[in-house]
């Protein structure tokens, strides 16, 4: 049995309605999770006014990494079908985007699938809700934390 993070985010139309509903299908998908706080941030890759909401969501699986992909990407086309990136390949805004964060301490690095998520160094918005729900989580690769690299992420914008 696998831990599964994983991270819905929601920065268009009625965002904590969005959030609801993806972490509802997801308990009826994969059984019972934890959640963290929600926390707002600003758009991260792209230029936009709405503000996310994001939420951390942790649950246990025994199916493969791809399996699990593959319902969470249904989910997410179930409840908010409308494209994520525009013409040209960037970023946009989204009813609902859900990210799979981490996979107990396992890295794939698939064409498909890539675990822990690449950029999760980058965004607050995955640390915060990781340093909850998984404080003794460490990335598999830097052996980090997720405090650890939240710390490194508030120094690197301080000297920014």
């Amino acid at each position: 049995m696998a831990f599964i993070l994983v991270n819905i985010g929601s920065n268009v139309g009625r965002r904590r309605l969005n959030l609801s509903r993806a972490m509802r299908a997801i308990g009826e998908e994969f059984g019972p999770f934890e959640l963290s706080h929600v926390v707002e941030s600003k758009p991260w890759g792209f230029d936009s006014t709405e503000p996310f909401l994001n939420v951390g969501m942790a649950f246990n699986s025994d199916l493969p990494p791809e399996e699990i992909l593959h319902r969470l990407q249904a989910i997410e086309k179930l409840l908010a079908p409308a494209p994520h990136r525009d013409e040209e390949g960037n970023y946009i805004d989204r009813e609902l985007d859900i990210d799979i964060v981490a996979i107990d301490r396992e890295v794939i690095d698939t064409p498909e699938l890539k675990v822990p998520h690449p950029h999760l160094a980058d965004r607050d918005f995955f640390l915060v809700p990781l340093e909850e729900l998984a404080p003794g989580w460490t990335h598999p690769i830097t052996g980090l934390t997720a405090t650890e690299m939240l710390k490194t992420l508030e120094d690197k914008s301080k000297n920014d």
